[in-house]
């Protein structure tokens, strides 16, 4: 089966470690070989500038990722650039679809063109915020809870001028329900369900709620803490969030955002890539073949923004 996963921190991982490919099993939870033997269609790499990046540097930072990402990941063979859902579309059947996410504007302070020159680059998704506040917003971590700025404000316009994904997840909650209110094309892209596993980083019901209104996806992520209390979290655990933000109406919202490479600690069988064969072969135990086939990939591919102008400009 084809998957469409939402977020991993492969960048970061070779940003920190120049001698990192992608092949290299040893030190990557997601490889160029893991995609093609799995079942990967369609992958989110995020640009994610760790919190040790002097803030003059993080623009730079996030422009040498923008490299990592076209050199290490899409010039390989079958890996396809994804900047449209056409793109997405026109995939053939040995071709995967890597896409470009910002995972926090950090790196842009408050400079409306830096963003703008990200999006040009291929960004189709962007995170306000990591866990922390910046000149766009509060993060999920962030202890006064505050929403999104005015600089904000303009950078939601700019995403929805260029039909770019507004990601939702790791917001303060102020934040969130500032985004509901102006962003057109929003995503929560490794977020789970607060009612669950009451942590900072999930969602509650009412955010849950307004997500399906908006008709956004919702990526069930993989990591334990997300997932259960104790953080001893197993398959079962991920097919629970799946139920629950189900019953609540979002079926037709939800898909994956694993976090791989992101997180040292793992879901029982679920330690990487290849895990996904085995929650397959769990979620065909319980849920129809259709519905399998819309967490898995159709959900998120069939909600990807359309085409901008600003990209189209670009090329």
């Amino acid at each position: 089966m084809k998957i469409f996963d939402a977020h991993c921190d492969v960048l970061m991982k070779m940003f920190i470690d120049a001698t990192i490919t992608f092949h290299d099993q040893s030190k990557l939870d997601i490889t160029y070989e893991s995609l093609k033997e799995t079942g990967g269609k369609v992958q989110c790499f995020a640009i994610y500038i760790p919190e040790n990046v002097h803030p003059d540097l993080r623009f730079m930072a996030a422009l040498s990722m923008v490299e990592l990402f076209v050199t290490k990941i899409v010039l390989l063979p079958q890996i396809r650039w994804i900047r449209t859902k056409e793109d997405i579309q026109k995939l053939k059947v040995d071709q995967i679809g890597a896409v470009l996410t910002l995972e926090g504007c950090d790196c842009i302070g408050a400079d409306i063109l830096k963003l703008k020159t990200l999006l040009r680059l291929g960004v189709r998704s962007v995170g306000l915020t990591w866990n922390f506040a910046n000149m766009v917003a509060d993060g999920a971590m962030e202890q006064r809870g505050a929403g999104v700025t005015r600089f904000g404000e303009h950078v939601i316009e700019v995403l929805n001028e260029n039909k770019a994904w507004t990601d939702v997840s790791h917001l303060s909650e102020q934040a969130f329900w500032d985004v509901i209110e102006r962003a057109n094309d929003i995503i929560a892209s490794h977020s789970n369900a607060y009612k669950l596993c009451p942590h900072r980083r999930n969602l509650r019901d009412d955010q849950i709620s307004a997500l399906i209104n908006k008709g956004a996806p919702i990526g069930i992520t993989f990591v334990p803490e997300f997932l259960k209390k104790d953080k001893k979290a197993t398959i079962k655990d991920v097919l629970e969030h799946i139920d629950y933000i189900g019953s609540l109406g979002g079926r037709n919202n939800l898909g994956f955002g694993s976090d791989f490479d992101g997180i040292d600690h793992k879901v029982s069988g679920l330690t990487n890539y290849r895990g996904y064969q085995e929650l397959i072969n769990s979620l065909t135990k319980y849920y129809s073949a259709d519905f399998v086939k819309d967490l898995l990939f159709n959900n998120f591919a069939k909600k990807f923004p359309n085409d901008s102008q600003l990209v189209n400009e670009s090329y």
